[in-house]
C-alpha cells in the first residue's frame, strides 16, 4: 500500500487518467482542447507525451460528432473518456448519450454493453453569463441507463473517475471548476470509491444537510459555522445523483427528523427536488418541520459579478435555510 500525499482536485483526476491508460491500453480520452491547459485545467496534464495522439484526440468542435464516436468506440470493445470542457455543451450530444449510449444494454438484453465515461465540466462565476455557466447534472440524472457522480474531494475525484471507467455501462462524470484547486490526501495507488455509495462528512443530530459536489463543500463550512451557534448538522455528501444512496439519507433524516437540501442546479424538477419527494414518500412521519432547499433560483445565470453574488448560493445561504427550518 503506498502512502497518500496532499494533491488537488484536478491533479487527481490527472493521475486518475494516467494510472488508469497505463493500466489498461483500451482506455483514450478524446474531447475539446485536451491538449491545452486552458480547456480542462491541468487535469489532462503530460497525457498526449507520454501516450500520444492516437490514444490522447484533441477533437474538432463537433459534441454530437466526438461523442457518437466515443459511444462506437466503447460498443467495439474500448474504454473512451470524452470530455466537455463545458458541460452547457454537451447538449449537442444529447442523442448519442441518451438515444444511443444509455439505452444499449437494455435493448439487447444485457448482451452489449456501453462502458464509456462522459466527462463534463461545470464553469461558473466570473461573469461568463447564461450560456457558459449550466449545472445539469440533474437532466442526465433523469435518464434510465445512466449513472450521474459528482465528486466533492480530490479523493473522490480519482476514485470515482476510476470507478466510472472499469464500469461497463455509461457514466457521466460531473465536475466542477470551482473545485479544482481543493486539496486534500489522495492515495498514490489505484483505488475506486464505490458508484452509489454517499458518505456522512460531519455527523449531527439537529439537522441532515444533503449535498453534492461544490455545494458538499459549501455545507460542511456551513456546518461548522452554525456549530459555533450549537447546532448540529450532520452532512451527507451524495458522491453519485445517479443512483442516489437512499440508505443513507433515510438513516440520517430517521435520527435528526429534519431536512435541507444544498443543490447547484435550478429548484424545479432538479435533484434537490428529487430527494425532497422522497423523503416525503417515505419518512414523511419522521419529519419534524418542513423540509428546505437551497438552490439557484429558476433564471438564467447573469453576466455580471454584482448580480453573480446574489445568484450563487454560499454557506451563509445554507446556514439562512437551517436556522429557518429549526425555528419552524
Amino acid at each position: 500500500m503506498s502512502s497518500s500525499r496532499k494533491l488537488s482536485y484536478s491533479l487527481a483526476i490527472n493521475e486518475a487518467l494516467h494510472q488508469m491508460m497505463a493500466a489498461d491500453e483500451t482506455v483514450f480520452l478524446l474531447g475539446q482542447g485536451v491538449k491545452s491547459p486552458w480547456y480542462v485545467g491541468n487535469t489532462a496534464q503530460g497525457l498526449l507525451e507520454t501516450f500520444g495522439d492516437r490514444r490522447v484526440i484533441d477533437t474538432p468542435v463537433s459534441e454530437n460528432g466526438i461523442t457518437g464516436a466515443a459511444v462506437g468506440a466503447a460498443l467495439a470493445g474500448m474504454r473512451p473518456v470524452v470530455v466537455h470542457p463545458r458541460l452547457d455543451f454537451m447538449l449537442y450530444a444529447m442523442d448519442p448519450i441518451i438515444n444511443e449510449a444509455a439505452n444499449w444494454c437494455y435493448m439487447n438484453g444485457g448482451k452489449a454493453s456501453v462502458p464509456l465515461v462522459i466527462w463534463g465540466i461545470i464553469n461558473r462565476g466570473g461573469e461568463q453569463a447564461a450560456q457558459h455557466s449550466q449545472a445539469l447534472h440533474a437532466t442526465f440524472a433523469h435518464v434510465p441507463g445512466l449513472k450521474v457522480v459528482m465528486p466533492s474531494t480530490a479523493y473522490d475525484a480519482k476514485g470515482l473517475l476510476v470507478a466510472a471507467v472499469r464500469d461497463p455501462n455509461p457514466v457521466v462524470f460531473v465536475d466542477d471548476r470551482w473545485l479544482y484547486g481543493a486539496e486534500d490526501a489522495v492515495p498514490e495507488e489505484l483505488y475506486e470509491v464505490p458508484l452509489g455509495q454517499g458518505v456522512v462528512r460531519q455527523t449531527g443530530s439537529d439537522l441532515t444537510l444533503v449535498a453534492a459536489s461544490f455545494m458538499a463543500q459549501e455545507s460542511l463550512k456551513a456546518a461548522r459555522d452554525l456549530a459555533r451557534e450549537r447546532i448540529a448538522v450532520e452532512v451527507i455528501d451524495l458522491r453519485t445523483v445517479k443512483p442516489i444512496d437512499w440508505e443513507l439519507v433515510f438513516a440520517s433524516v430517521m435520527k435528526t427528523g429534519r431536512l435541507v437540501v444544498a443543490d447547484g442546479g435550478w429548484k424545479t424538477c432538479g435533484l434537490a427536488a428529487e430527494i425532497v419527494a422522497m423523503v416525503g414518500e417515505n419518512l414523511f412521519a419522521y419529519l419534524k418541520a418542513p423540509v428546505k432547499r437551497v438552490t439557484l433560483p429558476d433564471i438564467p445565470a447573469p453576466a455580471s459579478s454584482s448580480l453573480e453574488k446574489a445568484y450563487y448560493p454560499t454557506a451563509e445561504t445554507i446556514c439562512q435555510a437551517v436556522r429557518q427550518v429549526l425555528n419552524h
